[in-house]
């Protein structure tokens, strides 16, 4: 997570930047096979080549991306978790609490759905 903690120290907000590290240490413990790095300017996990999962920060929130298909398919869980969300990615406020529970059934699924897949996105 080298290339990941650079992008943490990047966050000003002590209290921003513990909150995204508790998310990537989240994944890391639950999922250690995925790849964490950093392409276009995002912190993001991989799998086998195939994209799993990025992130990004903005002033009020984290913005959290998994692809549209599976926003689509995890729409109602996203709004139970009273989290925001466009076709591409949901909000998770800094003043939010995080579901982590909705994270890895995201996460698990893109695991499951891209297990055979050989290309970067869907």
């Amino acid at each position: 997570m080298k290339d990941f903690m650079t992008y943490l120290n990047n966050i000003d907000d002590p209290d921003k930047r513990e909150k995204l590290e508790s998310i990537f240490n989240y994944i890391k413990t639950e999922f250690p096979q995925l790849k964490d790095e950093i392409r276009w300017n995002q912190p993001m996990f991989t799998d086998h080549g195939t994209f799993i999962i990025a992130f990004s920060t903005a002033k009020n929130h984290i913005s959290v991306a998994p692809e549209a298909e599976v926003l689509e398919l995890f729409k109602e869980d996203i709004e139970k978790a009273g989290y925001s969300y466009t076709k591409l990615l949901f909000r998770i406020k800094w003043t939010d609490k995080v579901d982590y529970e909705l994270l890895r059934k995201i996460i698990a699924y893109n695991i499951e759905s891209k297990k055979d897949y050989n290309r970067f996105w869907r």
